[in-house]
């Protein structure tokens, strides 16, 4: 795999998350309305720097939660015979809840899919919208996010990679070729 392009550098990243915040905030009328559910993995990291975004904003506290959806993917035997499970961590009633839920690529929507079945496993919210760092296209199902922090066109043969500080010591955004091989 081969990388082409850097979408977003770590402070583009850290811009569009509080654009998406303010939004979110002019949307709802103000964070305590609101909870954070990041899918593991980078959405989680996402998710965290939102909340921590919307306390900026207005000084409220927003809670946030962990979402695991492995067990929930339409393609799980397709993935690994022992697949990774990070584990789901939501600390609160989602019961009549506005959940935002917080990845980092939405690609044919299958994840976000598999997310609200988890989601609807554990309560009944009063509403779930979603939130996706980068919006690739593509899409597979009707899903759309509701706050997007770029909308990036790929085709089958691209692939977008997003790096978080907390996983992967750098924050950015890069889009790549599948068909291109690195040399070893």
């Amino acid at each position: 795999m081969g990388e082409k392009a850097r979408i977003l550098t770590g402070e583009e990243m850290a811009r569009a998350v509080k654009r998406i915040g303010h939004e979110i905030v002019e949307r709802s009328g103000g964070s305590p309305l609101i909870t954070l559910i990041g899918i593991q993995r980078r959405g989680v990291v996402l998710a965290k720097r939102l909340a921590e975004c919307l306390r900026g904003i207005d000084g409220t506290s927003v809670e946030t939660g962990v979402l695991d959806i492995t067990f929930y993917r339409d393609d799980l035997s397709l993935l690994s015979s022992h697949p990774v499970v990070n584990g789901t961590y939501i600390g609160f009633a989602i019961d009549g809840k506005r959940l935002i839920l917080v990845d980092d690529v939405v690609y044919t929507g299958r994840t976000t899919r598999a997310a609200m079945d988890a989601l609807m496993d554990l309560g009944r919210p009063s509403r779930i919208e979603f939130m996706a760092l980068i919006d690739r296209g593509n899409r597979e199902l009707p899903i759309q996010p509701d706050y997007v922090g770029r909308t990036v066109p790929t085709s089958k043969d691209e692939y977008v990679s997003v790096k978080v500080a907390e996983i992967d010591g750098e924050d950015s955004v890069t889009i790549g070729d599948l068909r291109v091989r690195q040399a070893p």
